[in-house]
């Protein structure tokens, strides 16, 4: 990877600010990181290099979070997102990168209008399915969007807890992507040396926002949780 002086002090602000985000709201970084690597590197290597780099970050949130982890109440959403990834990658390698536009700019939209409807016993199936679409999603596009964040509410975690399962399935859903995406030839030895020059910053970065993440409370965490969503459709409209 070679980069001017521009692209390299864009990409010095955003990977931090992705990892800080991250780390303090549970997911959002990919809203940040994965625009920043497309208008680097391109379209399919920059979401394949995002994959990587925020794999490798959620393993550091995991590894932090790890006392709010809610395995038996995630586990069907990490196994959702895990399935929806590995599809939505492998189709996102065959199909043009304008259909890849579109395809999730429709999914989102419709999916996410569909959660206002769906309320009482389903609600659960629901946020298993919105959990494969976001995985399928992702795969596409880079990012999953409001609807993983909208499947992990569904379950109606505590904030800790929330974070906690955000962060793991996260981790499952990246690390699907970037193990499809390394196997298509996306990710090279240069991309590995990177993301292993950058763990320092994921782990400052990690620590910085879980402090965030204590110290803002419930009222500014839903602050934050709906910034990031709005973050999530704003770019989905502007793309």
């Amino acid at each position: 990877m070679e980069f001017d002086a521009l692209t390299i002090v864009i990409l010095a602000l955003v990977i931090p600010a992705s990892f800080l985000l991250s780390a303090a709201a549970g997911l959002g970084g990919s809203l940040v990181l994965v625009p920043g690597l497309m208008l680097a590197i391109g379209t399919r290597e920059g979401i394949a290099v995002a994959a990587l780099l925020l794999a490798c970050n959620n393993i550091a949130k995991v590894i932090v979070y790890r006392n709010t982890l809610p395995w038996a109440s995630s586990a069907l959403i990490v196994v959702a997102v895990m399935v929806g990834s590995a599809l939505g990658a492998i189709l996102m390698l065959q199909m043009p990168e304008v259909w890849v536009r579109y395809a999730v700019a429709t999914m989102l939209l419709l999916t996410l209008a569909g959660d206002f409807f769906v309320q009482g016993p389903v609600r659960k199936a629901w946020a298993v399915f919105l959990a494969f679409l976001s995985g399928s999603t992702s795969g596409f596009s880079g990012t999953s969007g409001p609807l993983k964040g909208v499947a992990l509410r569904s379950l109606q975690l505590e904030r800790f807890y929330f974070v906690g399962a955000a962060s793991l399935v996260s981790m499952v859903g990246d690390l699907t992507k970037a193990l499809v995406f390394s196997q298509s030839g996306l990710i090279s030895t240069s991309h590995l040396l990177l993301a292993g020059a950058l763990v320092p910053v994921m782990a400052g970065c990690t620590l910085l926002g879980r402090k965030i993440n204590r110290d803002i409370g419930e009222k500014w965490y839903s602050i934050l949780f709906w910034t990031v969503m709005s973050g999530y459709l704003t770019r989905l409209m502007v793309a």
